[in-house]
């Protein structure tokens, strides 16, 4: 006769390897409950509770069935099947990198994943490009100029100016690890200019509940309009 575990939460819970044990120790609680400590390490125990939420420290087994994960370092620390942080640095040894402390988590994932496609364009405009286009998120832009031999220009785009000299930091880093090193350059940022409303309206003749994409958006100076005086004929 096997011990089956009760769904009523109040009563006494036991392991579920008591079912591998000879009929004469099943009917012994106390062995059902000792066991606990074993399959919590080896296997994982759930909460009885399914609302309830999943335990901190997964076992052994549930480690091994994720160890896949480990080896993938993802583009976001929100997906869950990502290596965790701490491993990363033990990633980026596997394709040389060396990541600094002061690059965002997923920054790493992102330059981790990248690594080895941008070793074939490494020193080149395409792979700078590359490179500032995975840290920024945004558009990048390297002109370069027939005028000044072996001077180029970069031009990054910046929604969020939090931390704006600190992302200048980290983007000049880029820039000199890649660059050739006969070559110099100048950095400039293109951010957003004053926004006056950044939601969507709808236009008269437009219903709300078919918009299908003909809203307008806010008013932006520099973008859709700009601050000035015009000379109107009879005014």
């Amino acid at each position: 006769m096997k011990t089956a575990v009760a769904s009523d939460p109040t009563s006494v819970r036991v392991s579920s390897y008591v079912e591998y044990l000879p009929a004469i120790f099943q009917e012994e609680p106390f062995v059902g409950q000792f066991l606990l400590a074993f399959e919590q390490i080896l296997t994982g125990l759930q909460p009885r509770d399914p609302s309830a939420p999943a335990p901190e420290q997964p076992g052994l087994e549930e480690y091994v069935d994720r160890l896949y994960t480990y080896m993938a370092p993802g583009q976001a620390s929100s997906d869950k099947n990502v290596a965790p942080e701490e491993f990363l640095p033990w990633l980026a040894s596997w394709v040389a990198l060396s990541l600094r402390d002061d690059w965002s988590t997923d920054f790493k994932r992102r330059l981790i994943s990248s690594m080895i496609s941008l070793y074939r364009q490494r020193g080149t405009k395409a792979g700078l490009k590359k490179l500032l286009g995975l840290y920024t998120q945004e558009k990048v832009e390297i002109d370069e100029f027939d005028e000044v031999p072996y001077y180029f220009q970069v031009k990054l785009t910046l929604t969020d100016l939090d931390d704006l000299r600190k992302k200048e930091t980290i983007a000049r880093a880029l820039i000199d690890r890649e660059k050739p090193a006969h070559t110099f350059y100048n950095l400039l940022f293109r951010i957003s200019t004053m926004q006056i409303n950044n939601t969507y309206y709808w236009p008269e003749e437009v219903k709300r509940d078919d918009w299908s994409g003909k809203g307008v958006t806010g008013l932006r100076v520099g973008w859709n309009t700009i601050l000035g005086t015009e000379n109107t004929p009879g005014l």
